[in-house]
C-alpha cells in the first residue's frame, strides 16, 4: 500500500478545494455549505516520483455531537489513524480559530508528523501577520499556501516528500478490479461496501442520500484485489433541489464510466422502481458488465422455493436489455451471499474480456444464417459475408454484408442471442456491427 497523506480541519477552511488541485481533479464537491465532505475521499497522487494516497475528511468540530457531526468525526478519526502525514489546513485569512486549537490538540495526541497548511494567504508579504499567530498551535512544520490559486502547493508537497522519505517505507500497491456499487439512495450500498471490507469505510444511516461522494475501499478475498467504490444513490434529476445532489448524480455517473464491473443494488422490499430502472439504463448505455442484486433479502416475508424464480422473471421482463445480467439475492446487513457478488465479478469481468477465434466465430454465424436469413427487403437480399471481432471490454463484432443499411435492428438481435447461445458472455453487453463488405 502505498504512504497516505490526510487532509483534516474544521469546516470551510479549504480542504476540498486543496485535495482536488493535488489530485488534479474535480473529485471533492466543493460547496460554501459547512459538512459537505462527510466520508474519506481516497485518490492517488504524486509529485517528484513519489506516489502516495491523498485522503479529504469533513470539516471537525470536536464538540458538536450531533449525529452527522459524529459521524464525521468517526470519518475523520479513521483517516488520521490510517496516514503517514497529515496536512492539516486552517483558514489565514479569518485567523487562528478556536475549533482549531481543539483540533490541533487532537492531532498532538496522535503522534503523526503534521504539516499545519495555513490556508487561503495569496499574498505572503501582506498577509504575513496572518501567519504568524498560527505558530502558537506548536507544530514544528507550518506553510503558507492558497489551494484556490495554487500558491506554494509545490514547496509544502516537497516537504510531505521529504517527510515520507524519512518515515515510511515504499512498496508497491496492486491495482485491484472496480466495482462501482450503483442503485437508487437507502438501497444498502454503503452497508454492502462495510459488509465486504469488514469496517466501517463509508457512513452507514437510514437518511436517504447520506453518500454523497464516489468512495473507494481497497480488499482481498480469495487472493484477489478489489477496489470497491460507493456512490452516491442516483436520484431524479427532475426532483434534485439542492445543487449538491445533483453534482453527486454526475459524480455516480462518472464512476460508472470508471468501474470495471457495476453492481446494482435494488432494495428488495420495495421492488423494482422507474428510477431503478433509469440507474439500470446509464450501465447498459456506459457498456458496463452488470450484476443485479436484490438487497434486503432477510426482509421479505412469505418467501418460498420459487420465489427467486418468480422474482427473475419478473425482474427480466421489466429489463429485457438486461437479459444476460446474473441475479443475486442478498442480504448487506446480515452477510447473507454477499461474497458471491465477488466471485460474479471475476466471472462477469472474464466475460467482458472475452475473445472469440474468427474461425469459430463464422460457423456460429454461418448456423444463424442458416437457421433464420436475413429479411428481404425493397426487392434485395443482405447477404452476410463473414464475421470478426474487432474487440473486447465491450466484445464488439463486425459483420460484413452488402445491405448494411436494410438490416432491421432485430436481426441483429438475433445474432446476439446466438452468439450468447454459444459463447456465453453472461453479465456482459456485446454490441453488433453491420459494415460494407468492402468498407
Amino acid at each position: 500500500m502505498k504512504p497516505i497523506v490526510a487532509i483534516v480541519g474544521r469546516p470551510n477552511v479549504g480542504k476540498s478545494t486543496l485535495f482536488n488541485k493535488l489530485v488534479g481533479d474535480r473529485v471533492a464537491i466543493v460547496d460554501d455549505q459547512p459538512g459537505v465532505t462527510r466520508d474519506r475521499l481516497y485518490r492517488e497522487t504524486e509529485w517528484a516520483g513519489k506516489e502516495f494516497v491523498l485522503v479529504d475528511t469533513g470539516g471537525l468540530e470536536p464538540r458538536n455531537n450531533d449525529f452527522m457531526m459524529t459521524k464525521i468525526k468517526q470519518q475523520a478519526e479513521v483517516a488520521m489513524n490510517e496516514a503517514d502525514v497529515i496536512l492539516f489546513v486552517v483558514d489565514g485569512k479569518n485567523g487562528l480559530n478556536p475549533l482549531d486549537e481543539e483540533i490541533a490538540y487532537l492531532l498532538r495526541k496522535k503522534h503523526k508528523p503534521v504539516i499545519l497548511c495555513v490556508n487561503k494567504i495569496d499574498n505572503f508579504q501582506a498577509q504575513q501577520d496572518d501567519v504568524y499567530d498560527f505558530w502558537g498551535l506548536g507544530f514544528e512544520h507550518l506553510i503558507p499556501i492558497s489551494g484556490e490559486h495554487k500558491v506554494n502547493l509545490g514547496d509544502m508537497l516537497d516537504l510531505v516528500v521529504d517527510i515520507i522519505d524519512k518515515t515510511v517505507e515504499e512498496y508497491e500497491e496492486e491495482e485491484g478490479l472496480k466495482l462501482a456499487i450503483i442503485g437508487r439512495p437507502n438501497a444498502g450500498k454503503s452497508s454492502l461496501v462495510n459488509r465486504l471490507s469488514g469496517e466501517e469505510r463509508t457512513i452507514v444511516s437510514n437518511i436517504a442520500g447520506t453518500t454523497r461522494d464516489a468512495i473507494d475501499t481497497a480488499i482481498e478475498f480469495d487472493g484477489n484485489r478489489y477496489i470497491l467504490i460507493d456512490t452516491a444513490g442516483i436520484r431524479r434529476k427532475s426532483k434534485v433541489e439542492e445543487s449538491l445532489e445533483y453534482y453527486s448524480v454526475l459524480r455516480a455517473i462518472k464512476t460508472i464510466k470508471r468501474a470495471d464491473v457495476c453492481i446494482w443494488m435494488i432494495d428488495g422490499s420495495e421492488g423494482l422502481t422507474e428510477q431503478d430502472k433509469r440507474i439500470a439504463g446509464i450501465a447498459y448505455e456506459e457498456k458496463k458488465p452488470i450484476i443485479i442484486v436484490i438487497n434486503k433479502w432477510d426482509t421479505i416475508p412469505d418467501k418460498k422455493n420459487d420465489t427467486m424464480k418468480k422474482m427473475r422473471e419478473e425482474l427480466y421482463a421489466e429489463l429485457p436489455f438486461l437479459s444476460y445480467a446474473p441475479i443475486e439475492f442478498v442480504s448487506a446487513l446480515t452477510g447473507q451471499r454477499t461474497t458471491k457478488l465477488l466471485e460474479h465479478a471475476e466471472a462477469v469481468f472474464a466475460e467482458y474480456n472475452k475473445r472469440i477465434s474468427t474461425g469459430l466465430l463464422n460457423t456460429v454465424i454461418s448456423e444463424a444464417i442458416i437457421m433464420n436469413n436475413p429479411p428481404t427487403r425493397k426487392g434485395r437480399v443482405v447477404k452476410i459475408n463473414y464475421a470478426t471481432q474487432i474487440s473486447t471490454a465491450p466484445p464488439r463484432f463486425i459483420l460484413f454484408c452488402n445491405y448494411p443499411e436494410l438490416v432491421h435492428f432485430s436481426y441483429g438481435r438475433y445474432i446476439e442471442n446466438r452468439l450468447r447461445e454459444a459463447f456465453g458472455f453472461e453479465g456482459t453487453p456485446i454490441d453488433v456491427i453491420f459494415e460494407h463488405k468492402n468498407s
